[in-house]
């Protein structure tokens, strides 16, 4: 599903105008970056949290000539679904 298509079935379910849709799921997303650029977890019951772990440096090899390289430590953003969600995907 699509950014637009979300902005319709959003529309369609709650008799919003599709604008005002538009600008919720905006501001939902733009506070979810935000908060997770403060390196801090955003946790929706139900749903799923999202997150930041660290990665450490490591050891890794160049696919063209073999030489090893270090690939440095960083950080990335991770999304752990929860048990409603979980479960709508295994049926």
């Amino acid at each position: 599903m699509t950014k637009p298509e979300l902005i319709n079935a959003v529309a369609a379910r709650t008799g919003m105008k599709k604008k005002d849709v538009g600008q919720a799921i905006e501001a939902f997303l733009g506070t979810i970056v935000d908060t997770i650029g403060k390196k801090q977890p955003v946790a929706l019951v139900g749903f799923g949290t999202f997150d930041i772990r660290k990665r450490a440096a490591r050891m890794g090899r160049n696919p063209r000539t073999g030489q090893r390289i270090t690939i440095p430590a960083s950080t990335a953003s991770v999304f752990r679904p929860g048990r409603r969600l979980r479960e709508a995907a295994a049926r």
